[in-house]
């Protein structure tokens, strides 16, 4: 199978570019490296640094003629969607029509896409389905779901197919702890540092967190399962921060100091997402615990400087 991977230098999408190349297809990689690294690319992956709202982006797909699309590219820190929110919305929602557009002109039979939880706002309920309200509290949580009206209008349109996927808290090996990085990226490079943790409030907040490479799998299993899908990639496990904190102290054998921050306007209190649906329709599970993942992520920041 020839996929294009958007995204592939990224966190994410390095590890999808690795899954499918393991897996015997042809891989292309678009990356503008604002985020991703040029260490993360698979070598074997022929890359394009080219944005997404590039109109040499269908000169791209008009030379690879991909079967298939994973579409992992995105502006993804919720503070730069609010202090900037038309740029956010030029990649996530103008980058995504630009690649919509080369791939149906080129007929690529379907399209992976990276949505995310933050679709759903403040949960009404837990553990959060897929029909759960839509109610996004950043132009980030906008711009995310705003794609998946279009793929659901463009399969209408011209028939190209779409799985739709909500990850939960990803976590893993690669990840980013600048910025907007996950709690638990910016706490393994704490660690490495040999710096105290901040948790911010109390600590009783849960997420629901998923390992990188679970997340992996169920793109590889969009790709062959699923049409005009939308399901949530979690674990459906909640773990509340302290807890987090308590189980990377037993990873480590240590006793990090904590200091206990107000918390952040806007940051949810619960978030666990139900995950049938994927189980369901992707024959896909996921298989990694939080204490293996947690050690394998903590090996990679102390072997790792992320500049």
């Amino acid at each position: 199978m020839k996929v294009l991977v958007t995204g592939g230098a990224g966190f994410i999408g390095s590890h999808i570019v690795d899954h499918l190349i393991a897996a015997g297809a042809s891989v292309a990689v678009v990356d503008n490296l604002s985020t991703g690294r040029e260490a993360n690319l698979n070598p074997q992956a022929r890359f394009y640094n080219v944005d997404l709202t590039d109109p040499a982006l269908r000169e791209i797909l008009a030379r690879e003629r991909p079967e298939a699309v994973v579409h992992e590219a995105a502006q993804a820190s919720v503070g730069v969607s609010v202090a900037r929110p038309e740029a956010d919305a030029e990649t996530n929602i103008q980058g995504t029509l630009n690649l919509l557009e080369a791939a149906r002109l080129v007929g690529v039979r379907k399209v992976v896409y990276a949505s995310s939880a933050a679709v759903y706002g403040e949960p009404a309920y837990l553990p959060v389905d897929e029909v759960h309200p839509v109610a996004p509290l950043s132009p980030y949580g906008v711009s995310k779901y705003t794609p998946e009206l279009y793929l659901a209008a463009y399969r209408q349109l011209y028939g190209l197919d779409y799985v739709a996927l909500r990850y939960a808290n990803v976590y893993g090996p690669r990840q980013d702890a600048l910025g907007e990085g996950g709690v638990i990226a910016v706490f393994a490079e704490r660690l490495s540092r040999g710096e105290h943790l901040e948790v911010f409030g109390d600590g009783a907040q849960t997420r629901d967190f998923i390992h990188v490479e679970d997340v992996a799998r169920a793109n590889l299993k969009a790709l062959e399962s699923g049409s005009a899908l939308i399901c949530n990639v979690s674990t459906g496990e909640p773990t509340s921060i302290n807890d987090l904190v308590r189980l990377l102290a037993a990873v480590t054998g240590g006793d990090p100091a904590v200091s206990y921050q107000p918390a952040r306007e806007g940051d949810i209190r619960h978030s666990r997402l139900d995950n049938l649906r994927a189980r369901r329709y992707l024959d896909w599970t996921p298989i990694r615990e939080l204490r293996e993942g947690l050690e394998e992520t903590l090996r990679f920041y102390a072997q790792n400087t992320l500049e």
